[in-house]
């Protein structure tokens, strides 16, 4: 795979896409890293148009109990298969019995596949790409018993930043968002803002955009516990924008958790660990002041490039070194 250039129009150049995939193989090819569950796969049209999905049932579903839901957004260049083969979510999926929901680009509607977070289209409720991914999870709680209270979203880069849109967009369907080398709520809204947040940060406020999440949810507002990873070598997507998607969420979180712009929950961190998973990493907590519990948490992990950390080499844009992100996230919404 070539390296975009400036020949490419701006929304080629988003996310996942300046960097080489680190798999020898073709993304999507090697499905070793499936586990034993079953894959159920079809399309969801509306008003906004078509998006290919994948379902991973897991191997102990029967239907007799209701089941998490993990949505995962896929990077650029990237699938179902490839996410789920890098992400080694499925793998998690199996041992705790929950359901992962693989929403799918395109490149009919992006030539690289990068969902297109950036469009004014896609950053609101019941318009665009966030009510394609909306009416997907609709589809699975109508046909498999879902645990309504226990659906997470989570993405990688250009669909870390879609996560971002997802918990602000539609916060009664998703309860949980964890971003991955993403970008905060409508850190930008034209393709040519993506590329300069992407490489420099927003240029928007992150309380004023988190602000506008918390307006955004209207009545459906709600607490959406925030995971955040970011690599501090990651050439791709400036690691300020881990520390503004944390902060945008703050400011989220501060607002829904009592109605009122009081500081209750903050950016600051209140408390620091860190550790060694093959790579060094530092995890920081941010708590709801009214009751002590940890409503955010970032990771900020040193020497990783534009990859999901503790991945599996069978699909792109992972790094087999850790810390393992699934394995944190699983745990983190409660799955």
């Amino acid at each position: 795979m070539k390296r975009p250039t400036a020949l490419f129009s701006a929304a080629l150049l988003l996310a996942a896409c300046s960097q080489v995939p680190s798999a020898g193989t073709r993304p999507g090819t090697d499905l070793r890293v499936q586990a034993t569950g079953s894959w159920v796969s079809g399309t969801y049209t509306n008003a906004y148009g078509s998006r290919f999905y994948r379902l991973r049932v897991p191997a102990g579903y029967d239907g007799t109990a209701s089941r998490p839901l993990m949505v995962m957004l896929h990077g650029c260049t990237q699938d179902g298969y490839d996410f789920a083969a890098g992400t080694r979510m499925n793998a998690q999926a199996d041992a705790r019995n929950f359901l992962v929901l693989y929403p799918e680009q395109g490149t009919a509607y992006n030539s690289y596949d990068c969902w297109n977070w950036f469009y004014d289209v896609n950053q609101h409720r019941g318009s665009g790409e966030p009510s394609l991914i909306a009416g997907m999870i609709v589809w699975v709680k109508n046909n498999y018993r879902v645990d309504s209270a226990r659906v997470g979203v989570a993405g990688l880069s250009a669909g870390g930043a879609m996560a971002s849109v997802m918990a602000c967009t539609y916060p009664d369907q998703v309860r949980k968002v964890a971003v991955f080398a993403g970008l905060q709520y409508r850190a930008a809204t034209t393709a040519t803002g993506a590329v300069d947040a992407q490489n420099n940060g927003s240029l928007y406020d992150p309380n004023e955009r988190g602000t506008s999440c918390a307006s955004e949810m209207g009545s459906l507002r709600r607490v959406m516990p925030t995971l955040v990873f970011q690599g501090t070598a990651d050439g791709t997507v400036n690691p300020m924008n881990g520390n503004q998607t944390l902060a945008q969420f703050a400011q989220t979180n501060d607002i829904a958790t009592d109605a009122s712009d009081n500081g209750n929950v903050d950016s600051t961190a209140d408390g620091a660990v860190t550790g060694t998973a093959c790579r060094s990493y530092t995890r920081y907590d941010y708590k709801n002041s009214t009751n002590g519990s940890v409503l955010l948490q970032k990771y900020i992990i040193s020497g990783l490039g534009h990859a999901w950390s503790g991945g599996s080499p069978s699909g792109s844009y992972s790094d087999p070194c850790g810390p393992d992100a699934t394995a944190i996230i699983v745990s983190f919404f409660g799955f």
